[in-house]
């Protein structure tokens, strides 16, 4: 019966697991997308825009990854 109980456990914790690990993708879709989309944003803008904004377009990438961290 202990063998049975143990199973049960360890059925249950795999389980739960997955579900961390299924969380832990959908989290970095997440915040890939906002990259993507911010990435694409700014750069859809003109130099003379971004200058405007006071931003370059070096900046792009580390701006995206860091609206990407905050989302």
């Amino acid at each position: 019966m202990a063998y049975v109980a143990n199973h049960a456990e360890t059925a249950v914790s795999k389980a739960s697991g997955l579900s961390v690990f299924f969380a832990n993708v959908a989290e970095r879709v997440r915040k890939y997308r906002v990259y993507r989309e911010t990435v694409s944003e700014l750069s859809a803008l003109s130099n003379r825009e971004l200058a405007d904004l006071g931003l370059h377009r070096s900046m792009i990438r580390r701006l995206a990854l860091e609206a990407s961290r905050d989302a």
